[in-house]
This record gives C-alpha cells, structure tokens and sequence, in this order.
C-alpha cells in the first residue's frame, strides 16, 4: 500500500484503552484480574491514538476519554475514527470540548452513516443548539472501505463484521487497528499484507457471538503474518497480564494502557 505520512520518520501509536466494554476491573468483581495490582491489568475502554509525522488520529471516543487523553498530554486532535457506534465508542465525544476550544476550529469526525446518526442522537444539546454558548463544534465526513485521505493522510479503511455488525478497521501505513469483530472477508486479507504491527481484539478465551475469542484472534492474526501483534478489547476473563502472555506465540502481547508502539 502506497501510503503519504507528513514525515516518515516519525510515527506511533498508543493503547489510550484495552477493555471491553465494562472495562477492567469490572464493578463489583473481586477476581484475581480485577483485584490485580498491576497497572497492565487495568483495562479502560477500547480506544487508540496514531500519531503521523503532525497529524494526530484519534480511533473512537469512548466513555474513559477524558482520563486517556489527560494521562497521554494530547493537546490536539487532527480526526477522530470512529469504528462503529456502540456506546464504550462513542459516548466520550463531549470531553473532545476542551480541544476545540483550545484549537479554535471544528473537530473532524470520520465515520459512517450508522455512527453519525447515533452521535446526533447522543449529543442533540451540540447538533441542535449550534448557537448555544459553550458548544463545540463538529464536522462529519463521511468515511467506507476503501482507501482515502484523511486529514492530509492516506489510509485504508477497511470493512469487518462484529456479529451481524458491519464495522471499520484502520490501516496506516505498516500499522493496523482491528477491534469488536469476529469476521474477516478473505478478501480484506489481501488489505494487510506487509504489516509490521497489528492490533487486534480478543475479548477472552472462550468462543462470543460477535467478538474474536483468544484462538480466534491468533487464528486471524496468523493469517495477516504480522511480525507484531497486539491483543486489545480484552475482558477480565482472559486472565492476568502476566498469566497469559508467556503462553502467546512469538511476537503476540496483550497490549496494556499507555503502551506504545514506534514507527521504525
């Protein structure tokens, strides 16, 4: 894939969140996951920031936005993707507030039709009181599979299925996002070749009706051949951090809030 970065010689991208939906730990739980004291064991929602050279890609808007973006010092936000329109994705729009304020120019959001509707819905006190003071303002661009330019950068987005669920994935460059899916056209397959990181979710360990489970998910990713994959979207049932990741192939990690991976 034939992709333009700004500046090749710089580019990351951070795990703001790992969890499923509940998060991790879960509310009222007492296992080992969610009584664990290491930090890698404590999952906020699914969610992910891609820095390019100058530009800055925000994947998904979650519920924990406001503490992933104050713990990553993010200041400025270029676009935000969005996967699909279940709420542990999109129901942190209004802590992007302060970023428009500070930037003093509409946030841009990405995302399809399903989303958009979804979002107008969740936040009416924006989309329909444009003129109220304190309301930020958004843009909405319409986004699909395929490949296209966003915020000056080309990507691929790419087209999943969570359950009957039709979803976005991401790829930039030798980097891709893949959460809250279960299936893969084989043809997107061709899409992903010549990775050298992958994120891919895998809530636990047992078979889910619209989630990759831990086999699915390394079934999946070996057949992408990334030399580097990271396991995300993960629930308190896969089990400790420090349990699970010596059983993992060669190069397959949990991945953990806060980490991040460097373009090489």
């Amino acid at each position: 894939m034939d992709t333009h970065f700004p500046n090749r010689s710089y580019g990351r991208i951070t795990a703001l969140g790992t969890g499923t939906s509940q998060g991790v730990p879960v509310v009222g739980c007492r296992c080992a996951v969610c009584t664990s004291q290491d930090p890698r064991d404590r999952r906020l929602r699914s969610s992910a920031l891609v820095e390019l050279g100058e530009t800055v890609f925000l994947i998904d808007a979650g519920p924990d936005l406001r503490a992933q973006l104050l713990r990553s010092g993010v200041e400025r936000i270029d676009a935000v993707l969005f996967t699909h329109e279940h709420q542990d994705h999109t129901a942190g729009l209004d802590d992007l507030r302060p970023l428009y304020f500070a930037q003093n120019q509409p946030i841009h959001l990405y995302c399809s039709e399903s989303v958009e509707r979804r979002l107008r819905q969740q936040y009416a006190y924006v989309f329909e009181n444009a003129d109220y003071p304190g309301v930020p303002q958004f843009e909405f661009h319409r986004i699909g599979p395929g490949k296209q330019t966003v915020a000056g950068v080309d990507i691929n987005v790419l087209p999943l299925w969570h359950g009957s669920m039709p979803v976005l994935g991401f790829r930039f460059g030798p980097m891709a996002y893949l959460t809250d899916f279960n299936r893969i056209e084989p043809e997107v397959y061709r899409e992903l070749e010549k990775l050298d990181f992958l994120v891919i979710s895998a809530l636990h360990k047992e078979p889910h009706h619209s989630h990759w489970h831990l086999d699915g998910a390394l079934e999946c990713a070996r057949c992408i051949e990334a030399p580097e994959v990271r396991l995300t979207h993960i629930s308190h049932r896969m089990g400790l951090y420090d349990a699970v990741n010596p059983g993992l192939p060669e190069g397959v990690q949990l991945w953990y809030d806060g980490a991040v991976w460097e373009l090489k």
